[in-house]
């Protein structure tokens, strides 16, 4: 469910004090998609956030015209809703009593059309119903809070988290110092435990778990926010699941970082470093196929393995190291089904 569309609601409060602790609330919890009142222009000094101005039913961003908000009570205003459908850009319904509402229908109109529908929900039950509704649910949910605090239940209840990746210990069978080359260096805005770490690697099929540089050594400390990915050709996986190079990798860019255990988690990239370095071969075998990335050669660089980070200066031929293995190749990052040899 993490593609659904969530706004928050402050126009709906009748004090500005609460309209305030409810934008304040949003923004706390990374929701940057907030409906506010014509005359609540002062809430938008809270921080950056897309404003989406109420005005009657209608719905402005930038003086223009997206959207209008429907109550539906009986069954003419169905009617209404559904006369909304490629005339705007998003139908935001909301109802007394969702009963007599029959959501199945709207969804299934408007699932082919221009117009996207956006059911308003009290309550994060409400709001996990109306996102899974008819399989495909509606497109997002308006969040309308009577107390800023559930915000962020609303956003783990639909958002959900990111769910875990399957690592394999697979076999090294070759370690080889390269000469120098571009390497990356991606440096993030959280902190990472040991053991934790990005999926990198020359194949998409093959990404392993390098560690975060969380671990101090005699030669330099520790600097958990980062890792020292490998050279500029290798993939990494973003936080939707996609693959992209690390040469394109830039700062406010959302990654996915991952434990030995296959939890993972979001990080915003804070900057990415590319420089010249001696460089590393890493080869591994998995189910009769060989793999590889390159990192670079130094001993703050460490892979994960069953039993806890190595460097790479330690490692063995024959050790085993995590990774994730993925049948099938990649297209502009995404997984399809077709063959794709990459060696």
């Amino acid at each position: 469910m993490s593609d659904k569309i969530m706004w928050v609601r402050s126009d709906h409060l009748p004090t500005y004090e609460q309209r305030k602790k409810v934008v304040t609330a949003a923004l706390e919890a990374g929701l940057v998609d907030i409906v506010v009142r014509q005359d609540d222009k002062e809430l938008c000094r809270l921080g950056r956030f897309q404003a989406i101005e109420r005005r009657g039913d209608d719905l402005y961003i930038d003086e223009e015209r997206v959207g209008m908000m429907v109550e539906i009570n009986r069954p003419e205003d169905l009617a209404k809703a559904s006369a909304l459908k490629d005339k705007v850009e998003f139908v935001v319904i909301s109802a007394n009593d969702w009963k007599v509402i029959p959501l199945e229908n709207l969804i299934a109109e408007f699932q082919r059309s221009s117009t996207e529908v956006l059911a308003s929900a009290s309550d994060p039950d409400e709001a996990r119903l109306f996102a899974q509704t008819l399989e495909v649910g509606v497109d997002g949910i308006v969040i309308t809070p009577s107390d800023p605090s559930v915000i962020n239940d609303f956003k783990s209840t639909v958002i959900g988290s990111l769910p875990d990746i399957e690592l394999t210990p697979i076999k090294v069978t070759r370690i080889a110092p390269l000469s120098m080359g571009d390497r990356v260096c991606v440096d993030t805005c959280s902190l990472m435990d040991v053991g934790e770490g990005m999926l990198i690697g020359s194949q998409s099929g093959c990404l392993f778990l390098v560690q975060s540089e969380a671990m101090e050594s005699e030669y330099v400390a520790a600097r958990p926010f980062r890792v020292n990915a490998g050279a500029v050709h290798a993939y990494v996986l973003g936080s939707d699941g996609r693959t992209k190079y690390l040469s394109e990798v830039r700062g406010g860019d959302e990654l996915m970082a991952i434990d030995t255990d296959g939890k993972c988690s979001p990080v915003i990239v804070g900057r990415a470093k590319v420089e010249v370095r001696p460089l590393l071969l890493l080869e591994a075998e998995a189910e009769g196929r060989r793999y590889s990335t390159i990192l670079q050669n130094a001993e703050t660089i460490r892979l994960c393995t069953p039993s806890g980070p190595v460097s790479v200066s330690a490692l063995k031929v024959g050790q085993e190291v995590l990774a994730r293995i993925e049948a099938g190749g990649r297209h502009f990052g995404h997984a399809i089904a077709e063959t794709i040899i990459e060696r």
